[in-house]
């Protein structure tokens, strides 16, 4: 991983953490793609829609500021936010 890619896996994850309502569960990993890296966002089942917002606007905001590191580290990010599935229901 590079220094910048640890660095956006880093922001990602403290903006992240700061609008979930748990924290705890929040993991950014980082995947190398060529001239890109990807930064994959898992949080809660429950913390889903704080991450994504009102039609999608908090995503697009964090990607936004993704796009902007982009330009200063000649290096694309892209968000993808991952959606976990629950265990299994017992019944």
């Amino acid at each position: 991983m590079t220094e910048a890619g640890g660095d956006m896996r880093l922001l990602v994850e403290q903006i992240a953490q700061a609008l979930v309502d748990a924290p705890e569960q929040v993991q950014v990993t980082s995947v190398d793609d060529g001239d890109a890296t990807i930064l994959e966002l898992r949080v809660a089942a429950t913390d889903l829609c704080k991450v994504i917002g009102r039609q999608g606007r908090t995503a697009k905001s964090i990607r936004t500021i993704l796009g902007a590191a982009s330009m200063k580290f000649k290096k694309r990010f892209m968000l993808e936010i991952i959606e976990e599935e629950e265990g299994p229901v017992a019944g």
